[in-house]
């Protein structure tokens, strides 16, 4: 995008009355993001794309999570269990492209239907109360990364399957946090180049993901510096209560409501 295309894109994208809700699901996705180390696209996804469209809120989102993440993910680099990660991201970086296929080619409401009923089933999963207690093998690990890589790639949820193998656990809060982090930034670059071969970005993706992306950031910063000294117990349920909103809000049914 060149300058002389640039600012009137700036201008036209903020004088719309939509750009301030997006602005406010931002600030509340980068909050959540910098906390749990998950959240953004299951509160950011259901709810920008009911305010512009999917095909918008998944690049926007992806851009700016990836890059306003990788910091912190780098931070807690050595907190992560790569054993579990290396294979889980060798699964994503299958399915990734699937799932980007996906996001073009299939029904939206039939997307959106898909994710909301991974997200509620996780949930059911994890409130039920059940552990993994074996220890994961490299083919468990990969399966788990392969359903995260086809929800990051088509709708950028990749949360569900990874939280119920690595929260489900008895990995402590930080671990499974810098898991999740290390985990969105490998499979966010794989998504990056997916969307840009298959032409996601656009100049209207471009402009709001620049817009959107410093607040996301700062937002995700006072959510990191919250989250030191926190419980494992607060953060599980913080973690369920983010998943059972998300999960309800984004189903196909309530569209009316919103």
């Amino acid at each position: 995008m060149s300058d002389l295309s640039f600012w009137p894109a700036v201008a036209a994208a903020t004088a719309e009355p939509r750009f301030l809700i997006a602005l406010a699901v931002a600030l509340l996705a980068g909050l959540v993001r910098g906390f749990t180390g998950f959240g953004s696209a299951l509160i950011y996804m259901p709810l920008m794309s009911a305010v512009y469209s999917p095909q918008v809120a998944a690049p926007t989102l992806l851009l700016f999570d990836t890059i306003c993440s990788l910091p912190f993910a780098l931070k807690v680099w050595t907190q992560a269990t790569r054993r579990e990660i290396v294979p889980a991201a060798f699964g994503g970086a299958v399915f990734v492209p699937l799932g980007v296929a996906a996001l073009i080619y299939v029904d939206v409401l039939v997307l959106r239907w898909f994710i909301a009923a991974l997200v509620l089933v996780a949930l059911a999963v994890l409130i039920s109360g059940w552990r993994y207690h074996a220890r994961p093998t490299p083919a468990i690990s990969f399966g788990v990364g392969a359903m995260a890589g086809f929800g990051a790639g088509s709708v950028q949820i990749a949360a569900p399957p990874l939280l119920v193998f690595w929260l489900g656990g008895q990995n402590s809060a930080a671990t499974v946090r810098a898991n999740i982090m290390v985990y969105f930034i490998i499979e966010g670059t794989l998504s990056i180049l997916a969307y840009l071969f298959t032409g996601l970005f656009d100049g209207q993706v471009v402009t709001l993901a620049l817009l959107l992306g410093v607040p996301f950031a700062a937002a995700m910063a006072v959510g990191a510096y919250f989250f030191h000294g926190t419980s494992d117990r607060l953060y599980r349920r913080l973690a369920y209560i983010i998943i059972a909103i998300s999960g309800l809000v984004s189903l196909p049914l309530f569209d009316a409501l919103r």
